[in-house]
């Protein structure tokens, strides 16, 4: 009997979902260990590649055996399950009208999973709560006719965040910013503030006794009270007139927060009176459409075309380095699996002290559009979304 329960814990600790944006605690990071450390020159074993997604920058998430994204053909904004160990196409649903912009048309966000049922956000404001096993509707609606919101320039962009029972979204309408509804129903909470929304997804952060709400807007980042939508903090020096899109990172009591075009980066030091101090400012690390991770005390992350390392506590930065080009990252079993908007899969040490390439591939049979959808691994795989085109690769170690 011991023997078999150590084999369940193993099992279990290797094998981890990725239900939520940026994975289990929305930091980028995966728990998982075993993973390969050397891959072929023509990349990992493609375990599948599913096809007719349709448009769209949506990264997957992973429940129970399902991978979600959302995309567009024609008219109509999708929300859709693929088998996890097949790639077969399971159902999708209709969620929105078509969204489209010069740079690329489509959802941007990625569904929310927590047991049986699931939300999603299309770029044109439609909000949807689903059964995650079938696609059935439970409920739906419009953010810019319920809250009298604009979207966004390039489309709405976050991907829910789920906080007991309540649901928490910028939205971006007068006296209504920041929204918390009922998960299971859609009925209102709170709203609060009236900053327009940008692109960036809301985390949690608790301090003392008091659970925030943590929210980078079109003009700052925000701290609201997580139970009632109270303001406690606003910070807007980080804030940028045309995209903030990373979303804000929160570690022993402090909040870091980035943006591009030519801004820069914040670390903020919460206080036990519900305010936030300015540790440090600086132009070092300035995060466009990707988010850094924290790994120790070091952040990784594209300083706009650059892979940077830079301390946390400090905003010392350690290294850089040109590495796929400009991208995105994840991290898991101490490795940064990168993504250029070229199509180029890396995979790199997460080291402190220096840039160490271990592989390096191309995507085939590439759109014409960057690969602007982050790359995720989940249960010992490596997902990689181009446009129409879903990839799963074999990562884990035999």
């Amino acid at each position: 009997m011991r023997w078999i329960l150590v084999l369940s814990l193993a099992g279990s600790a290797f094998a981890v979902d990725w239900s939520q944006w940026r994975g289990p605690a929305r930091d980028g990071k995966s728990t998982e260990t075993g993973l390969l450390r050397k891959w072929p020159e023509a990349g990992p074993r493609q375990v599948w590649r599913a096809q007719g997604l349709g448009q769209g920058y949506s990264s997957v998430t992973i429940s129970a055996g399902k991978v979600y994204t959302l995309g567009q053909r024609d008219d109509i904004q999708y929300v859709m399950a693929f088998e996890e160990a097949t790639g077969k196409k399971l159902w999708e649903v209709a969620n929105g009208k078509a969204y489209r912009e010069r740079r690329g048309d489509g959802p941007r966000s990625v569904p929310t999973v927590e047991g049986n049922q699931l939300w999603a956000f299309s770029a044109d404001g439609t909000l949807a709560c689903l059964n995650s096993q079938t696609g059935k509707k439970i409920w739906s609606l419009n953010v810019t006719e319920k809250f009298g919101a604009s979207v966004p320039h390039w489309g709405y962009s976050e991907s829910p965040l789920i906080d007991g029972d309540r649901l928490i979204l910028v939205a971006g309408g007068p006296g209504a910013s920041v929204v918390a509804l009922n998960k299971n129903t859609g009925a209102v909470f709170w709203k609060s503030q009236s900053e327009e929304a940008a692109y960036s997804s809301a985390i949690l952060a608790q301090m003392g006794a008091v659970k925030q709400v943590i929210v980078f807007t079109s003009s700052s980042v925000l701290g609201l009270r997580a139970d009632n939508g109270e303001r406690l903090w606003g910070y807007d020096k980080v804030a940028n007139r045309t995209a903030n899109v990373a979303t804000p990172i929160f570690h022993n009591n402090h909040v870091f927060v980035s943006s591009d075009y030519g801004t820069g980066c914040a670390l903020l030091k919460l206080t036990p009176n519900g305010g936030a101090q300015e540790v440090y400012f600086n132009t070092d690390m300035k995060n466009h459409h990707a988010t850094s991770v924290l790994v120790g005390d070091m952040l990784y992350g594209f300083s706009s075309s650059i892979l940077t390392a830079m301390k946390f506590q400090t905003g010392e930065v350690a290294w850089r380095d040109r590495s796929v080009g400009k991208g995105s990252l994840t991290f898991a079993d101490g490795l940064l699996f990168l993504l250029s908007e070229g199509g180029v899969v890396g995979l790199a040490e997460a080291s402190p002290t220096g840039y160490k390439e271990l592989a390096r591939f191309t995507l085939p049979n590439r759109s014409e559009r960057p690969t602007w959808a982050h790359p995720v691994v989940s249960n010992g795989r490596l997902y990689v979304r181009d446009q129409d085109n879903l990839y799963s690769y074999e990562v884990r170690q035999k």
